[in-house]
This record gives C-alpha cells, sequence and structure tokens, in this order.
C-alpha cells in the first residue's frame, strides 16, 4: 500500500499515492462510521446552543441528555441522525478528496515534501470544499430538526421530511441559510487541524517513523488537535447553529446581524455556548477520523 511515508509536514499517513477516487471511498466510510458513534454529542450541543440564553430549558450537558432520554427515549438522542450520518461521509469524502489531491499539487517536485504554510492552504481548501458541498445543507437540516423537537412544534418528521418541506417553502438557497459563517467555521477547522495534527503526532510520536500507520497515535493526536480548532471556531458555530434555526428568517436579517444581536443581547460569552460538549464532540470525532483513516487506507488498499 504505498511508499514509506515522505517525511515534511502533511498526514503522517497520507503518501503521494493518496490522491484520485480512492481517498474519496476512504472518506466517505471514515465519516460515516465517526458520525455514528458522535452524533448524541453533536445533538446536545445544538440543543444548547438553541435555548433561551434567558431562561434555559437546560442546566449543562448532562441535564440535556437526561430530559431528552425522559421525554423521547434514547432514539431522541438520535433525532436528525440520518442526514447527519449520510452528510458526514460526503463532508469527509470532500474533506479527505479536497486535501489529499491538493497536497499533490502543493507538494515539493524534488522532495515530495509539504511545507507548513502550504499544508495550511491544503487545509483550508479542503474546509471550504467540505462545506460548500456538504455540510452547509447538512447542519441545516440537522438543525431545523433538532430546533423543531425541541419547540415541540412538530413541523418535521424527519430528517427527509424536512429537506423536502424546506425546498418546497423556500427553495435550494433554504438549505444555505448560514453558509458564510459555515464556510469561514470549516475552512478555519481544517486549516488549523491538519497541520496540529502533523505538529501533535511528532510529539507524541517521538519521531518514530514506525507509528506512522498507528490508529492509536494518529487518533490521540487528532482529538487532541479537534479540541484546539475549537477555541477558534466556536463563535462562528454557535452563529451558524442560531442562522439555521427555524426561527432565524424572522430574527435575524443576515450574518452579521445575528453575531450583532448575539452580541449586545446576551454578551461574549453567548459565542461560547455549547463550547465545552462541541469540544467533546470535534475532539471524539476527530480523533476517530484520524484513527479511522489509516485502517480504512489499508483495507481498501488491499482491494483497490
Amino acid at each position: 500500500p504505498g511508499p514509506a511515508c515522505i517525511r515534511g509536514f502533511s498526514m503522517a499517513f497520507v503518501t503521494k499515492k493518496d490522491s484520485g477516487y480512492k481517498t474519496v471511498v476512504k472518506g466517505f466510510l471514515t465519516g460515516g462510521t465517526q458520525a455514528a458513534l458522535t452524533y448524541p454529542t453533536e445533538y446536545v450541543k445544538t440543543q444548547l446552543q438553541l435555548q433561551s440564553k434567558a431562561n434555559p430549558e437546560y442546566a449543562g450537558i448532562i441535564d440535556c441528555a437526561k430530559k431528552t432520554m425522559q421525554q423521547h427515549g434514547v432514539k431522541g438522542l438520535y433525532r436528525g441522525a440520518g442526514v447527519r450520518i449520510v452528510g458526514a461521509g460526503f463532508q469527509q469524502m470532500f474533506r479527505w478528496g479536497a486535501y489529499t489531491n491538493l497536497t499533490q499539487v502543493f507538494r515539493d517536485e524534488k522532495t515530495g515534501k509539504l511545507s507548513q504554510t502550504n499544508n495550511i492552504i491544503c487545509g483550508l481548501g479542503a474546509g471550504i470544499c467540505e462545506a460548500v458541498c456538504a455540510v452547509t445543507p447538512v447542519e441545516t437540516v440537522k438543525t431545523r430538526v433538532t430546533d423543531d423537537l425541541r419547540r415541540g412544534t412538530g413541523n418535521y418528521k424527519g430528517s427527509a421530511d424536512a429537506i423536502v418541506k424546506i425546498l418546497k417553502s423556500e427553495g435550494p438557497l433554504g438549505l444555505y441559510r448560514g453558509a458564510f459563517p459555515t464556510i469561514l467555521k470549516q475552512g478555519t477547522n481544517q486549516a488549523v487541524r491538519m497541520p496540529l495534527q502533523v505538529q501533535i503526532f511528532s510529539m507524541i510520536s517521538f519521531g518514530d517513523d514506525s507509528k506512522k500507520q498507528s490508529p492509536i497515535y494518529n487518533g490521540a493526536a487528532g482529538f487532541l488537535a479537534g479540541c484546539g480548532s475549537v477555541l477558534l471556531t466556536q463563535p462562528q458555530d454557535c452563529v451558524k447553529s442560531r442562522m439555521q434555526s427555524e426561527a432565524a428568517k424572522e430574527l435575524y436579517s443576515g450574518t452579521v446581524d445575528c453575531a450583532m444581536k448575539i452580541l449586545r443581547n446576551e454578551g461574549p460569552a453567548a459565542f461560547f455556548a455549547g463550547a465545552i460538549p462541541r469540544m467533546v464532540q470535534v475532539g471524539m470525532a476527530n480523533g476517530i477520523s484520524f484513527a479511522l483513516f489509516p485502517v480504512i487506507s489499508q483495507l481498501l488498499n488491499k482491494v483497490m
């Protein structure tokens, strides 16, 4: 399965041969598996972001999960999960497909190395690609469905029903509400996570090349990189969730208006609502992704 990994700043498990359609398949399988394992934390994070700060329904992460299960059972924590799982597959398909193919463009032709600056550019490109092609419509549907459940309005029977109704009432652009903060968030996410994962991996592996395919070391580095990226992207994520809520059309005229109203009415701390569950969710999701991708790569390389 490919040559020994090139020294440089690219992913430890991404080699010169990792481009084209194979990374697309690997990314889809990685994303779907990761989303199925971590969706409950994503659900809780969204509920905490959408609730009123003046009269909150939930005291915190555990209270939100407990009340959801009391009212709707365990399946309540998976409301809207279908579109998220499939969407995460497409999300990581576009992420890894864009990243690995971009690295082929930016690698030094003579050494095969990828500079730290170029790694950041590749990560930024991957984040923008996944935001436009997958994340924005998937997050819109997920947020609308979970907000509908929280409000008890019963507008949607599930993810598929929500997609049909949004398209009928608002057209295709209805699925792209909050696109700007989503692109900003995802671009920043991957521009930070990709090079940060490489740096953390180098530190915890002490430069041992034999660990480059290790799911444990790659997963641990991915988890820490994911947690670190939350600190830079939580405000964008909060604005995105508000913009994609059911009441957004009546409350906000646009992204900037939404951010200004949150700041004016709720204060700076409101931008970090749900930061802890998001850090857990993003850390887990990122760690699982970085652990799964090299494993899935090795398995598919045997049959593709």
